[in-house]
């Protein structure tokens, strides 16, 4: 089969959903919420897009689902109906052409900048690595009850994620935020029935997904984001990785997104080149020429599961990504960059084109921002922001330039007057 017909099937998921195609749009941080947490305009005309730019399964970017718990500015937040109507526009948007859209539901933890939120709570009082202990706190470490109260409010804004219209959720597992955080022994020290072992670690994402499912029914697709690994000292390990997708898996989880590291090792970002394996190694050269980060483990979790998988990150051409495919190791591919700097880029490689563009590293020049890898976001959140209001990307926009007008507005920012606090209602 040409790789356009491998791109072009439809697949059927294990509750009877069909996506159109094996093109996944991977979750990535829009930051086009207002406020007080409603969706706006400007992300229903950028999901209208990629819905009409032929993408079969589209993840939305992190959706909070506590407004005390912000990752970021701009964050949508889903905690009860107050911004239904808002959430029914962009669904219908979003699900355009028969595109299945599903809500990325997560919690940051301590993965929220100073100043964001109230405190930060986390499974434990540890703190970020020292050059980065001046942009995230050290946060509180969860009460028992506050455990069980964040797993009700993942079942809650699922029931309104269904509500609304979407096609299905996605728990945000990966990346540091606050379920890699349960799983992971470096984040995690907790002694309690929430950590201690292995076992105890990933008693908090099965409640979650267990929390929704009760929430949304059989029918309804529920996805996570799952590291590989952290790629951390101390963190969480390929073998607890595979361990918690058998878990999953037997607990009827759709559909797992392989992903890898955190704010502290953005290996998902590209910002450190190809990601290492657990042992420090290189990944091998026939991985990079499959283009894929996470492919090699994709194909241990193919051997351990049956459940549809997907990886993001690395894939550059239709061969690739037709290969993954036919390999068996995935069901899936998935884009995220691509189709910030080319919204239709799906429809090129349905048809037998490449993309018009490559997506490249970013780099400012200035060391400790390079490292960290938090351009690569704001700098893909501004392209983001152009589609959103009705203008083209500019995929060769100097990430020095991004960088310079992302320090004066904040500067900006901070030169205004405080607004006046709104009443609860």
């Amino acid at each position: 089969m040409t790789p356009q017909a491998v791109l072009s099937q439809p697949f059927t998921l294990p509750n009877g959903a069909v996506v159109k195609n094996r093109l996944f749009k991977s979750a990535m941080s829009e930051a086009l919420g207002t406020r007080p947490g409603a969706a706006t305009p400007e992300l229903v005309r950028l999901y209208g897009a990629w819905a009409d730019g032929g993408i079969g399964l589209c993840v939305t970017g992190n959706v909070m689902i506590d407004r005390r718990a912000l990752g970021e500015p701009g964050n949508v937040v889903i905690e009860d109906e107050r911004f239904l109507p808002e959430l029914k526009a962009w669904a219908q948007a979003a699900t355009r052409n028969g595109t299945q859209c599903w809500v990325q539901l997560n919690h940051p933890g301590k993965q929220a900048p100073k100043g964001l939120n109230k405190e930060n709570i986390a499974p434990s009082a540890v703190p970020f690595r020292a050059e980065m202990q001046a942009f995230f706190p050290t946060p509180r470490e969860m009460t028992d009850a506050e455990v069980r109260e964040v797993i009700a409010r993942f079942g809650q804004a699922a029931a309104l994620v269904q509500q609304a219209g979407f096609s299905g959720v996605q728990i945000h597992g990966a990346h540091g935020y606050l379920v890699s955080q349960f799983l992971s022994p470096h984040h995690n020290r907790r002694s309690d029935e929430w950590g201690g072992t292995p076992e105890k670690r990933r008693r908090f994402v099965l409640a979650v997904l267990a929390a929704m499912r009760a929430q949304v029914g059989p029918g309804f697709p529920i996805g996570i984001k799952l590291n590989s690994a952290d790629f951390q000292r101390g963190g969480f390990t390929e073998e607890e990785s595979l361990d918690t997708i058998r878990a999953l898996s037997e607990a009827g989880i759709d559909l797992i997104e392989i992903s890898g590291g955190t704010y502290e090792a953005p290996v998902m970002t590209g910002a450190k080149g190809q990601p290492k394996a657990t042992s420090g190694e290189p990944v091998k050269d026939s991985t990079k020429q499959r283009e894929a980060y996470f492919l090699a483990f994709a194909e241990k979790a193919r051997a351990a599961v049956k459940t549809p998988l997907v990886v993001t990150g690395g894939f550059r051409s239709s061969q690739g990504m037709a290969e993954a495919i036919t390999s068996g190791a995935v069901d899936f591919v998935g884009l995220a960059r691509a189709l910030a700097i080319e919204p239709d880029v799906p429809q090129r490689l349905l048809s037998g084109q490449q993309p018009r563009e490559q997506v490249k590293p970013l780099k400012t020049g200035i060391g400790f921002i390079d490292k960290m890898g938090l351009m690569e976001i704001t700098w893909y959140t501004g392209q983001l922001k152009r589609i959103g209001r009705g203008e083209a990307p500019k995929p060769h926009e100097s990430p020095l330039w991004v960088f310079v007008k992302y320090i004066a507005a904040q500067a900006g920012l901070g030169r205004k007057k405080k607004p006046t606090k709104l009443r609860a209602t």
